[in-house]
């Protein structure tokens, strides 16, 4: 096969693995806002449709404990595979079995297989990638996810056809890029290190002795993100924004990273790694921690939102990027495991830290502490070495 043919059947793998992303994206985000509404319309407390909700992180979380051994087993087109099917199949099942304790273990089932296609998409993207566009080509992954989770509720429209349709549409979608993985992506394993045994039980250790400044963006997404979204209200109708108001300045925290995420992708296979996450943080937290001086004021605190989640919207992809430069490529499924615990645990931790703060009557202080957590972790950069 030429140089030419082999760089275009390249491209076509790696936008292969981008519609599996967007795929996975579309199904988190149209499953939280279509089954919160039904299960509001079944007369399911708040707290219940809350738990059932987090039923999704459950089963991702479970996916990730096992994921790169089941990696190493199977190969990466048959985990896509089994997660492609699984999410499927659950979509199905969702409107033909209305149970709230049913929907509970379908969601987890969702979870686990999503978290699989993400493992295998995403370790697959950084292998295939070559340190000149590493940054560009996993900025753009997790640009499509942001885009296929924006668009997911949309799906709500869907309902006046009925209430399946949804659901119905996502499972042909996914069945559509089932049939592209199926037919047009190779059936490869990720490289295996020599000493198996003696490897096996320090790759995780040996990941954070190595790569641990690339790791922790991962921890501080899922702070941002899940904080966010979770305390973001709270603060704001105790800051004296209208419930109009506060949704729709909610978004504006992730438009700015579907709109910063490539460039910043771009200027760090440019300028570095290191240097833009280490600028991003220091210029994110400081506009996270500007925004109780913002007060009341509408276009202040949306252009801070803007700015801040865009340039820290980025972090757990420049993350992974980083940790892709330092490290072997045999220590890759164990680094990309740490950032999904990272992730997960950066997910719990922010919600109850922002509640806890607001409780306590220091409303500003969510996004004090969470701008000086950010401008922590680029200070901290001064003692990693590469």
């Amino acid at each position: 096969m030429s140089v030419t043919a082999q760089a275009r059947q390249g491209r076509m793998h790696y936008f292969i693995l981008i519609a599996v992303v967007v795929g996975a994206g579309l199904s988190q985000g149209l499953l939280l806002p279509v089954l919160a509404i039904f299960l509001e319309r079944m007369g399911v407390s708040s707290s219940m449709n809350g738990l059932n909700a987090a039923a999704l992180y459950v089963g991702s979380f479970a996916m990730t404990l096992v994921a790169e051994r089941v990696l190493g087993i199977v190969g990466f087109k048959k985990l896509i595979i089994a997660g492609l099917v699984l999410v499927m199949l659950s979509l199905i099942a969702f409107p033909l079995f209305p149970s709230v304790a049913l929907w509970f273990v379908l969601r987890i089932l969702v979870g686990v297989g999503d978290s699989a296609l993400h493992y295998a998409a995403q370790l697959w993207v950084l292998l295939m990638s070559s340190s000149a566009n590493r940054g560009r080509s996993i900025s753009f992954y997790g640009m499509s996810y942001g885009l296929g989770f924006s668009l997911g509720p949309l799906g709500i429209f869907l309902l006046d056809y009925g209430e399946a349709v949804p659901f119905i549409i996502l499972a042909i979608i996914f069945l559509f890029v089932l049939l592209m993985v199926l037919f047009k992506l190779p059936d490869i394993k990720p490289e295996r290190h020599a000493s198996n045994e003696t490897f096996e039980k320090g790759r995780f250790r040996k990941s954070y002795q190595l790569a641990w400044y690339a790791l922790i963006p991962a921890f501080l997404y899922g702070y941002m993100e899940a904080g966010i979204n979770s305390n973001f209200p709270v603060y704001g109708l105790r800051s004296g924004f209208s419930i109009e108001q506060i949704s729709s300045l909610l978004p504006f925290v992730g438009i700015g990273g579907l709109i910063l995420q490539l460039p910043l992708g771009i200027w760090s296979d440019r300028f570095g790694r290191k240097q833009v996450l280490t600028a991003a943080g220091i210029v994110g937290g400081l506009c996270f921690i500007l925004i109780p001086f913002a007060g009341t004021s509408y276009v202040s605190v949306l252009i801070l939102l803007t700015l801040a989640g865009g340039l820290v919207g980025s972090f757990f992809s420049l993350g992974l990027a980083y940790a892709a430069d330092i490290l072997p490529r045999t220590l890759l499924p164990a680094a990309n495991v740490v950032a999904s615990f990272h992730f997960n645990a950066g997910s719990i931790v922010g919600p109850n830290i922002g509640g806890t703060i607001i409780e306590i009557g220091w409303t500003s202080g969510m996004f004090i502490l969470l701008g000086s957590v950010y401008i922590l972790f680029a200070c901290s950069g001064l003692f990693f070495k590469k």
